[in-house]
């Protein structure tokens, strides 16, 4: 039976499937004169090059959407325990 490539392309889309190591990983995730996506270093697609400023806008928008949702599932927490409460008893008997 032939080995299977452990690294290679799939309709564009890169995979690698080595072992990580950690230089891999860490040279992988700051690439400095490369675009704003690179390949995993393990895994199918792309990553983020934190070398790239335009990285740093998408981490920074993705953290702010997280922190804004955060706080509005807490005011609505907040505004539910405010709220009276109506009870319907049914005494028919």
């Amino acid at each position: 039976m032939a080995d299977k490539p452990s690294s290679g392309e799939i309709l564009g889309v890169p995979y690698n499937f080595d072992r990580p190591s950690i230089s891999r990983m860490l040279s992988a995730y700051w690439q400095p004169g490369e675009g704003m996506l690179v390949e995993k270093p393990f895994g199918v697609g792309y990553t983020l090059n934190l070398a790239n400023w335009r990285s740093w806008i998408v981490v920074a928008v993705a953290g702010a959407l997280l922190w804004q949702q955060e706080q509005s599932a807490a005011s609505v927490d907040e505004d539910r325990e405010d709220e009276p409460v109506e009870v319907i008893v049914d005494d028919d008997e």
